[in-house]
Order: structure tokens, then sequence, then C-alpha cells
């Protein structure tokens, strides 16, 4: 995985010898081919020597919603990356969880995304979007991840915390770190400096948990926690907290963000599809369906077998990972037509696997959609085009389809 090495032709190698955990892959979108070929020759694909060990590849649509509907069968137990956790940060999440304590959890935090408390948040979003669109420069190149997708993101962070505002960029740190090793998903971040950004991470979300105690009425994640009995005593279980801290960051930061930028490379890169939104704006909600499937902000899911299993022809063992690759998934021409093609006014947009499936369905799946309808709102309202004025800059990781920049320029209408 040496980052300057030239990633092969996926049509040249042997197919046992596709690995689909390079974070090359994603980091020079170059990833579809690779995936393609597993969907067409080895859909159920057994890759025996990867950095992170050996693991299975499911890559069409229908057998990732089979794995992810059986929980029984296919555990969410220890890890949803491909590697294994580190002994040093022995972290516990409820994704990562199965039921009856993965449930409990969830049904604590959940209330956070509820209908009405969604319809509540609406008007913020708005006026922190109008405030950022408004104070971008016109006719001047400026990086969209930074001053666009991070600020929104951290700033709806902050709110759903209850978070010092301030000091909300640090939320965004930790959210890049929380599994940017090269030993947990082909990342650049050290061990040492992500023990110590998960260690101050804890710290001030413990001393924020001591100081919101007893608070009424309070809406926020850290109070829903508090006074569900489930998880009240949680900060006494500092991996559990932790974990179910870094899972709602990442959550409510990375998959949003990157769908943020994401859609506005794809519009670039699909001006006939640009035109068709600036020709009717009442296509934005299929839109952002459809940014969220093109996207695939999250590439894959684990899951570890609890039992012999029969899956698609092939013979799963008890402790074998299966690696869900929703990227692969949601451009499974079998299961949605044009697969490979960004289509803003899709038949049924909503049909992807980006959010997953089944009991582990992505909590904030609303709240995504929602901060991207009203993005791109504005957006229409203000400007004739945001133009991509360069190649985007890639993360470097087999889990997270992100981008660290993107060079744009403003249009006004």
């Amino acid at each position: 995985m040496n980052p300057m090495q030239t990633i092969p032709d996926a049509r040249s190698i042997p197919l046992d010898e596709i690995d689909v955990s390079d974070p090359r892959l994603l980091e020079q979108d170059a990833w579809r081919p690779f995936f393609a070929r597993l969907r067409a020759e080895d859909p159920v694909h057994f890759q025996a020597n990867s950095p992170f060990g050996p693991f299975w590849s499911i890559t069409r649509f229908k057998d990732i919603v089979a794995v992810d509907s059986d929980p029984d069968a296919f555990s969410s137990e220890p890890a949803i990356i491909i590697d294994d956790l580190t002994e040093d940060l022995p972290v516990e999440m409820f994704i990562a969880m199965d039921p009856p304590k993965h449930d409990i959890q969830r049904r604590a935090a959940q209330p956070v995304v509820a209908p009405q408390n969604l319809a509540a948040m609406e008007g913020l979003i708005r006026s922190r979007v109008v405030e950022i669109l408004d104070s971008l420069p016109l006719g001047e190149t400026f990086d969209w991840v930074e001053r666009v997708s991070i600020n929104l993101t951290t700033q709806m962070l902050a709110t759903l915390f209850d978070f010092p505002f301030e000091e909300r960029r640090k939320l965004t740190y930790w959210s890049d770190i929380a599994s940017g090793t090269p030993e947990m998903t082909g990342g650049d971040v050290s061990e040492e400096e992500r023990l110590a950004a998960m260690g101050e991470c804890l710290e001030t979300f413990t001393r924020i948990w001591h100081e919101r105690r007893g608070r009424e009425g309070a809406f926020d994640l850290i109070s829903l926690l508090q006074r569900d009995p489930n998880t009240a005593d949680m900060v006494d279980r500092p991996m559990e907290y932790l974990g179910n801290l870094m899972l709602l960051i990442v959550g409510g930061n990375d998959t949003t963000r990157n769908s943020m930028s994401g859609g506005v490379l794809a519009l670039n890169e699909n001006p006939a599809e640009y035109d068709k939104l600036r020709a009717d704006p009442g296509l934005i909600p299929s839109m952002v369906s459809e940014i969220i499937r093109w996207q695939t902000p999250l590439a894959h899911m684990r899951r570890t077998a609890t039992r012999d299993v029969e899956f698609g022809g092939k013979q799963i063992r008890k402790g074998d990972k299966v690696v869900m690759w929703y990227i692969s998934g949601n451009r499974d021409e079998s299961a949605i037509e044009r697969a490979d093609e960004f289509v803003i006014d899709r038949k049924n947009p909503r049909h992807h696997i980006s959010f997953g499936f089944g009991i582990h369905r992505c909590m904030g799946n609303r709240l995504a959609e929602m901060q991207l309808r009203i993005l791109w709102e504005e957006i229409m309202q203000r400007f004739h085009m945001v133009e991509v004025v360069g190649e985007p800059q890639r993360v470097r990781s087999n889990f997270v389809r992100g981008y660290a920049s993107l060079p744009v320029r403003l249009h006004p209408l």
C-alpha cells in the first residue's frame, strides 16, 4: 500500500489478488473498475492477504441487504471497520453492538433527530447556511470543503451536542482522527496522535457530562443519554462513552460534509444535470438522495460471522470478517438503473444503500438530507454556478470516501 506505487489495471491482475481495502483506490478515485469486476465475476470474494487481515467482500446490492438484515448470523461486534480495534483504546459504540444492547443505547440518542426536533432545527440550519453563503467571495477561488462543508456541519454538530461554539473545530479534528491511522483504515494519522486526541475528547466530554447533570428539558445528545435510565451512568464506562461520542461525531460530520462537497463535484462533472436543476429547483429533494447515493460517504461496514454460513455459493466460517461494500452496492446495475450515472430526477432516488439497512440504518439520515436540501435551496437562490476550478484532494482511507479540499469559484445569478 505504498502511496507512490501505481495502482494496477483492474483487468490485468488475478481475481484472488484484488484487494479493495487498499486506501489508494478511494484516494485516487480508482475504485470503480475493481468493484465492477468483483460484482461481475466474484460477488462474494475472499481476500486472504490484506494489511487488515483476511476478509470477505460483499459487493452486490441484494447480498449487502441480506447481510445487513441478518444480525444473528453477521454480528456488528467487535468492529465495523475491516481491522479490529487496537487494544490500547478498546472503545465500544452502539453501531458495533448487537441487540439488545444496541437497541437500548440507540433508543437513548434517537430523540435528538425525532421529527419535531428536526422541524425546530430547520430555521437554525437555514440561518447558518445563509450566513455562510453570504460571506463567500464572488469570482475568487476558495476551498469549498473548508469554507462551506466543514464549517456548516461542524456548526450543526456543536448544536446537537450543545458544545462550546467557539471550540467547535475540535469536533472536526476528533472526527478526522478517530479512525485515521494506517492500521485502522489505511490513513496517515499516527497512533500517538490518535490516542492523544481521543484522550482530549474523552476528558472534554466527561467535564461536559458533569457540568450538565440535572439540567431539565434539554434535548442535546449528552442530556438525552443522562436522562435515559439505561445510559444514565455511561460516563462511568469511559470506553463506552468515548465510543458512542465518536460514533455520533463521525456520523454527524464526515458523512454530511463529504456529500456537501461531492454534490458540487457531481454537478460539475454532469453539466446537463446542473442545467436540469437550474430549470427546476423543485428537483432538489430528489437530487439530495442522488448525491448521497453517488457519493456513498462511508464506503463499507464490516460484520463478523457468528457461525459457519453458506452465502452466495461460498463457505463463510465462524469468526470470518464480512465486509459490505456500500460503495459497490450503490453502483450495482442489477439493482439500480444507470447506476454509474449521476441522475438528479430518478424515479426512486431513495433506493440506495448509503445509510445502511436493517437495525443499524443511519439514525441521522433525515437530518443529513435536511442539511443538504437547505444548502442547495439557498445556493440556487444566489449562484448560477459553483464552479470546480481544480482537482479535488481526496482523503486517504478505505472507510471514509471524503475530500480534503475542493477549489471552487462562484458565479452569481
